[in-house]
């Protein structure tokens, strides 16, 4: 299937590893050029590297932390004054820590904030006006199934990536008109960097080891396994195409049917 995004310009952030680095390879796959971004500044460069030695695809790799609103607005800059537009958004971060609920001070609160909701904020702030100039736009919101399905010991995560569902439906409701589309995916239990260090820390609580914990977790998704960040890039780069041109201002999981809700 041809997916109609050959030659677009993606900005993917947080794009050094894990999911944010299974879209971008998935976007230069299909022809997409690239702007991603990351604080990490060796990873980043390393999977530009990986990224231009398997396609034919240009790619502006730039070092940015999400929670400065002033390092975003530089690097959409960055981004107009080397490819002219932007086409598609994927917003993604890393998350929050976990623990008990009451165990978190209002830095860790506000610092939550700042990283998971006011970081799409201000990346949409920024990005949609350009859009409306082009007549056209995508925006993948990158949540987590917390926001449909509170987790344990989660609750910076299970409040805040709420917040991010409702922004993005009340945006998507507001630019549709102008053929710019908002979705958000919710992935459920993928094997990342994060996940891993998830699992330890549970491990360390309930006294068990990591694989047995992990086994645990597992139990209760359906297909019996966690995902792959490639399975959640496949769902974005789809939702960022012009094949889902009739798709805007929804929330979808991919999480091996852990979600138990019917919405």
């Amino acid at each position: 299937m041809n997916l109609g995004i050959a030659g677009k310009t993606a900005l993917v952030s947080a794009a050094s590893r894990g999911i944010g680095k299974a879209i971008a390879i998935g976007m230069a796959k299909e022809g997409a050029n690239l702007v991603i971004c990351a604080r990490n500044e060796a990873g980043l460069r390393q999977t530009a590297k990986e990224i231009e030695s398997a396609y034919s695809v240009k790619i502006l790799p730039i070092i940015a932390d999400l929670t400065k609103g002033s390092e975003i607005k530089s690097l959409i800059q960055e981004t107009i004054d080397h490819f002219g537009w932007i086409d598609i958004l994927v917003t993604n971060a890393g998350g929050p820590p976990s623990g008990p609920s009451l165990s978190f001070s209002d830095q860790d609160w506000e610092y939550a904030m700042i990283l998971n909701l006011l970081s799409t904020v201000r990346l949409c702030r920024e990005v949609i006006p350009i859009m409306k100039k082009q007549g056209w736009g995508r925006i993948v919101n990158m949540v987590s199934i917390a926001a449909k399905q509170p987790l344990e010991n989660m609750v910076l995560s299970n409040s805040i990536r709420a917040a991010v569902l409702g922004l993005a439906k009340t945006l998507s409701q507001e630019v549709a008109h102008e053929n710019i589309l908002i979705n958000s995916i919710c992935p459920g239990w993928i094997l990342t960097d994060r996940l891993v260090s998830i699992v330890k820390k549970r491990a360390e609580t309930h006294g068990k080891t990591y694989e047995k914990e992990l086994a645990e977790l597992t139990a209760d998704i359906p297909i019996k396994r966690c995902g792959t960040p490639e399975e959640v890039a496949n769902l974005a780069i789809f939702l960022a195409s012009e094949r889902a041109s009739y798709i805007t201002g929804t929330t979808i999981q991919v999480d091996g049917g852990l979600v138990h809700g019917l919405l």
